[in-house]
């Protein structure tokens, strides 16, 4: 089955990114929008004809009024496994020790997309998503990230839990984010192979994954409320962990 994305950012990235398209679709009256212009010019070097439909079938199909007018059909992507992620504990990026994100139960798309939007721009080598009680890179996610999802390499896994011990036999420190930890994540040595794990929107990181940690670290936090969005919160862990290795990542 093929993917179906929808909106400007998220359909451009997609090609940005290589993936295969097999259809577009556009609304009428969009010639002097740029991105659609990119868009088109992409579609063209796919082979790939664009096809004019009105704001509604393309809601139709979209399943939502959101689209920006460009939807399009692509291939699905093909997501690896840990044997990925050993390849990448063997061959990391010169100057910058491997960096993974994993995702315990973040089951908002919304969350998922703006995670990832901060997880892109901060060095993020791969995105670990289980495949049960997390969310999904689908369209609204992908939407939600600006297209940035189409640009993380995505590893999908059966347990989590399993994951995340095979990276410490692999001397990949797991760090869990919790509200509640004594330690506060600029207090930690994040300069080493790290592997962070954020927890569900609501209940946090599940405790077989708490017990897999080898460290839980906290955001310092002022006011008067005293907990944050869990992309928010994974988004500030991940630019501390930029910030102690000195932005030293290279554009993937």
């Amino acid at each position: 089955m093929p993917d179906i994305l929808y909106g400007r950012n998220p359909v451009r990235e997609a090609l940005r990114a290589g993936r295969r398209l097999r259809r577009l679709l556009v609304a009428p009256g969009l010639d002097g929008d740029v991105r659609v212009a990119e868009i088109v010019d992409l579609s063209a070097a796919h082979g790939v004809e664009v096809e004019e439909a009105d704001r509604n079938r393309l809601a139709d199909i979209a399943h939502t009024e959101h689209h920006q007018g460009v939807v399009a059909y692509f291939d699905s992507r093909q997501l690896p496994g840990m044997e990925y992620l050993r390849r990448l504990i063997r061959e990391p990026q010169p100057g910058w020790p491997p960096l993974i994100l994993g995702l315990d139960g973040l089951q908002d798309p919304q969350n998922l997309g703006a995670l990832a939007r901060a997880a892109e721009s901060l060095g993020v080598d791969a995105l670990v998503l289980p495949k049960h009680r997390t969310a999904p890179a689908s369209a609204a996610a992908i939407k939600a990230s600006a297209g940035a999802l189409e640009h993380i390499p995505l590893v999908r896994v059966v347990n989590l839990a399993q994951t995340l011990q095979e990276l410490k036999e692999l001397n990949v420190m797991v760090v869990g984010l919790d509200q509640e930890a004594q330690l506060r994540c600029d207090q930690a040595d994040l300069n080493q192979p790290v592997a962070l794990v954020v927890g569900s929107e609501g209940e946090g990181l599940r405790q077989l994954t708490r017990r897999r940690c080898d460290l839980l670290v906290s955001i310092p936090m002022g006011g008067r409320v005293d907990s944050l969005n869990a992309a928010i919160a994974g988004s500030i862990v991940l630019y501390e962990v930029a910030r102690q290795r000195g932005f030293g990542f290279s554009p993937r």
